[in-house]
C-alpha cells in the first residue's frame, strides 16, 4: 500500500536533574559538594532511507517521544542521557510545521538526518554552585524540558520524467512496456490508485526514472477526482510527458485542460519542460493516422513543442520517445 500524506506528534526526552550530594567519606566527614549533572533528553531524529518509498511505517503509530535523561548522582555521576528516537522516511519526504504549514525540512537525498525535536539539557549538580561564600550549596538545576511539535510529513515522488495524462491514456501500458514496474491495467479510468515509479535502461549502462502518476481530470487543482492527492507527485519531476489520446475527439482540448489544472496547482509547473505524446495510435487505421499527423502538422497542439506518435502495445515510436526523454534530461544537466 502506498501512503503520502501523514500527521503525527513526536516529544523529545527531558533533561534529568542535577544531583545535590555531599562527598562523604570515613575520613572526610565534611567534604564538598559532589552533585552530578543529569543526563540529556533523546532527540528524534528523522533519516532518508533508500530502501523506503512511502509513509506506510507511519499509518497506525502517530505518537513518538524520546527517552528522558537520567539524574545526576553523588560523585560527580552524570545521569545517562536520554535514547534518540529514529525515524526513517523516503527520500523525497518534507517535514511540516502542523500549525503553520512552514516546511522545516526536505529529504532530497539519501541518508539524510534531520534533528526535529532536541532534547532537553541535563541540569548542573550542586557542584558547579560551590563558591568563597558558599561552600555546600544544596542548589541543583533542573532538567529543561524536550519539544513536543506537531507534523506532517508529506511524500513527494523524486523522477526524471512524470507521465501526465486523463485516466486511461496509456500511462500504465507504456511504463509497464519500458522499465520493469508493473502497474494495474485495465480499461476503466483510475485503474491506477497510487504513483508508479519505474528505471528505464537507456542503452548502455544509462538509466533514468519514470513517474507514472494517477490520472488527472477537469477540476483536480480543487481537489476533485484524485485531484491534490497525487498532483503533488509531479512537482519533483524534470521533464513533463503529456499522453494524449490519439483517439479523442478533443485532443487540443485534453493538453488545455491538463496544462491548466497543472497551472491551477502551481505556476512553477508550466515552467517545466515538457513533451507531447499522443498515444494509442494502433487503434487508428493507416488512413486516420494520416489524417492526424497532417493536422498536427498543421496545426500544432503547442506551437513550441512537437508531437510525439506511439502506441505502447504494439511497440511503435518507444525508442524515439526514450531518444526524445533522455535528450531533454541531458538539455539539463
Amino acid at each position: 500500500m502506498f501512503l503520502d500524506y501523514v500527521e503525527i506528534s513526536i516529544s523529545s526526552g527531558k533533561g534529568g536533574k542535577g544531583s545535590v550530594s555531599f562527598r562523604r567519606e570515613k575520613y572526610v566527614p565534611k567534604g564538598g559538594p559532589d552533585g552530578g549533572d543529569g543526563g540529556k533528553g533523546g532527540d528524534v531524529v528523522f533519516i532518508s532511507d533508500s530502501n523506503l518509498s512511502t509513509l506506510l511505517d507511519f499509518r497506525y503509530k502517530k505518537k513518538y517521544i524520546a527517552q528522558d535523561g537520567e539524574n545526576g548522582m553523588g560523585a560527580l555521576k552524570t545521569g545517562k542521557n536520554g535514547k534518540d528516537i529514529i525515524l526513517k522516511v523516503p527520500v523525497g519526504t518534507i517535514v511540516k510545521e502542523k500549525e503553520t504549514g512552514r516546511i522545516i525540512h526536505d529529504f532530497i537525498e539519501v541518508n539524510e538526518s534531520f534533528v526535529a525535536a532536541k532534547g532537553g539539557k541535563g541540569g548542573r549538580g550542586n557542584t558547579h554552585f560551590k563558591s568563597a561564600t558558599n561552600q555546600s550549596p544544596r542548589k541543583a538545576d533542573p532538567g529543561m524540558p524536550g519539544e513536543a511539535r506537531s507534523l506532517i510529513l508529506e511524500l513527494k515522488l523524486i523522477a526524471d520524467a512524470g507521465l501526465v495524462g486523463f485516466p486511461n491514456a496509456g500511462k500504465s501500458t507504456l511504463i509497464s512496456v519500458v522499465s520493469a514496474a508493473r502497474p494495474k491495467i485495465a480499461d476503466y479510468p483510475f485503474t491506477t490508485l497510487e504513483p508508479v515509479l519505474g528505471i528505464v535502461n537507456y542503452r548502455e549502462l544509462k538509466s533514468f526514472v519514470i513517474a507514472d502518476i494517477p490520472g488527472i481530470i477537469e477540476g483536480a487543482s480543487a481537489g476533485k477526482g484524485l485531484g491534490l492527492q497525487f498532483l503533488r507527485h509531479i512537482e519533483r519531476t524534470r521533464v513533463l510527458v503529456f499522453m494524449l489520446d490519439a483517439t479523442s475527439e478533443s485532443i487540443k482540448e485534453d493538453y488545455r485542460i491538463l496544462l491548466a489544472e497543472l497551472k491551477n496547482y502551481s505556476l512553477k509547473m508550466i515552467k517545466k519542460e515538457r513533451m507531447i505524446v499522443l498515444t494509442k495510435i494502433d487503434l487508428l487505421t493507416e488512413g486516420e493516422l494520416k489524417i492526424l499527423e497532417k493536422e498536427i502538422t498543421k496545426h500544432p497542439i503547442d506551437k513550441n513543442i512537437k508531437s510525439i506518435f506511439i502506441s505502447s502495445v504494439a511497440n511503435i515510436g518507444i525508442e524515439n520517445l526514450l531518444n526524445e526523454i533522455w535528450q531533454k534530461l541531458r538539455d539539463q544537466s
